[in-house]
């Protein structure tokens, strides 16, 4: 009881933080601008024309990405997902292992209860090695990503860190299997 009080406080403050800390970052960009505006106007002006053109190119990336995220999070439920992560679910279960990583939100450790939950009820360690390797592809990030690295490399990094996901999940169950059958004998 008590560590559920300290679990609540902790995440409020640690909300609070995120949020004065986006603040005060914000009203430093500003300060910066305002400093720049008072300094050189050109460069003001130069570095305004930069953020409105960049704005421009990934706002319609970004508007899809949360179109995306908003119907995932609507007709998406945990409990429909753990009946496709058992033991037979073939190559189903790897898409969604996949898919489930790369558009899952939120702080890691918000996630582990729910793996936890999956994996008592039959999930197969390699899925859940895959969704946590697929975390690190990012779907609000592509934009920014493919800015600065252009769409060739995001594609192909992206490819990689998917099927090397697979791999991982497929060798980290097969290390947890060998070692219980090695406890076992």
């Amino acid at each position: 009881m008590i560590i559920k009080k300290i679990q609540k406080k902790l995440k409020k403050l640690m909300t609070l933080l995120r949020v004065f800390n986006a603040w005060t970052f914000l009203f430093f960009v500003i300060l910066l601008y305002i400093i720049l505006l008072i300094i050189n106007r050109q460069y003001f002006i130069e570095s305004l024309k930069f953020f409105l053109t960049i704005i421009i190119r990934i706002l319609p990336i970004f508007i899809l990405i949360l179109l995306l995220l908003v119907i995932v999070d609507l007709f998406v439920k945990p409990q429909s997902i753990s009946k496709h992560l058992g033991k037979e679910s073939g190559i189903k279960g790897w898409i969604y292992a996949i898919v489930a990583g790369i558009i899952s939100t939120g702080p890691i450790y918000m996630w582990y209860p729910l793996l936890s939950d999956l994996k008592k009820r039959g999930a197969r360690e390699a899925y859940i090695v895959t969704f946590l390797y697929n975390r690190a592809i990012k779907p609000a990030l592509l934009p920014l990503f493919i800015f600065y690295f252009g769409l060739k490399y995001v594609i192909i990094l992206t490819v990689v860190m998917i099927v090397a996901s697979v791999f991982q999940g497929i060798m980290v169950e097969t290390l947890l299997n060998v070692n219980k059958s090695n406890k076992s004998k």
